[in-house]
């Protein structure tokens, strides 16, 4: 049984959506703790607890409902997607928990076992520890982890600390939420090969790169898509933003996908995402519609967008997509 048909929405895509998160947190007391160095305020990855004058522990838990079919794939994938935010905060993850939600009647043990081995594949690559685990019955099947990294104090990155002038750079194409959709529905053009590539590839390598290339603000690009994390670190660090569309990357394909008129490749995620995004971006009428889906793609397990000075840009491997000015925080021109 192909897991996809299991579930509602496709990996990152069945995230609740921005808008939505924004208002209820609006309503919910920050931690007023001196040791909590980042909270959710301003929509960070993750949280950083102060433990020592020279120690701090990274949180973040991340779980989705299966992007691609193949167990194995879908295990790796989620991983990699839940250390992103580890990477993200400029940390080393050090252990995991496994978040399983699954119907062992349904589905039976084989198809878990799988998954898990998937995860656990990305664990040893990452010099993870697996130390435990929470499963609930659900017959939409749900995986990821809850993951603790570590870094000093001194050395933790937010998306906060932009800059203006900085280049953005992506280190990775979009277009995973596209290509899960239009293999849902049986469209042809979904390179699934390169997007798993794309997806399980973890974001240690750019993270170092982007510390030592002097980046100011980092953030990974996840089910908000490339628009939605953007308006987050722009609102964080007080900025506007810039986007040249035509230099956004895309998964080999997806352009085309995106372009079919009856847009039966968009992802739910993403139409939630483009409809978000029309509170704080405009669009240059040149702007063509497929790079306007796909700037919003709800991509699962993407790259990292850094901010950092214009003349390093090119030390963090990836495509520079923009910068960051002066002008109404949170605000993005696409053009």
């Amino acid at each position: 049984m192909p897991l996809t048909s299991l579930s509602h929405g496709a990996g990152c895509g069945c995230k609740l959506p921005a808008a939505a998160i924004g208002a209820l947190l609006a309503d919910v007391p920050a931690a007023s703790n001196p040791n909590v160095l980042v909270g959710f305020e301003t929509s960070d990855d993750a949280g950083v607890y102060r433990l020592r004058d020279d120690l701090a522990l990274v949180h973040t838990a991340d779980f989705f409902t299966p992007i691609v079919d193949d167990p194995f794939d879908f295990g790796r994938i989620a991983a990699a997607n839940a250390l992103s935010d580890i990477y993200a905060m400029g940390a080393a993850p050090v252990s995991a928990l496994n978040l399983v939600a699954f119907s062992l009647r349904e589905l039976g043990e084989q198809l878990l076992l799988e998954i898990l081995r998937g995860g656990a594949s990305v664990a040893a690559e990452a010099e993870v520890a697996i130390v435990g685990g929470h499963s609930i019955e659900d017959s939409e099947p749900k995986f990821g982890w809850a993951v603790t990294g570590v870094v000093h104090p001194d050395e933790v990155l937010t998306n906060a600390g932009g800059r203006p002038g900085d280049a953005l750079v992506l280190t990775k194409p979009l277009g995973a939420g596209a290509i899960s959709t239009a293999i849902k529905r049986g469209l042809d053009g979904a390179r699934l090969s390169e997007a798993v590539a794309v997806m399980s590839t973890l974001n240690r390598d750019a993270a170092h790169a982007a510390r030592e290339a002097g980046v100011h603000a980092l953030t990974d690009v996840t089910g908000f898509g490339l628009l939605g994390h953007l308006h987050e670190m722009s609102i964080a660090s007080g900025l506007a933003a810039k986007l040249d569309a035509e230099a956004v990357p895309a998964i080999d394909g997806v352009l085309g996908l995106l372009g079919d008129e009856d847009q039966r490749s968009v992802a739910g995620g993403t139409r939630r995402n483009r409809a978000h995004a029309e509170q704080f971006a405009t669009f240059a009428p040149a702007v063509a519609e497929a790079r306007r889906w796909l700037v919003c793609d709800a991509m699962t397990s993407g790259g990292l967008l850094a901010a950092l000075p214009a003349s390093r840009a090119d030390e963090v491997p990836g495509a520079v997509v923009g910068r960051l000015l002066d002008g109404p925080p949170g605000t993005v021109s696409v053009a």
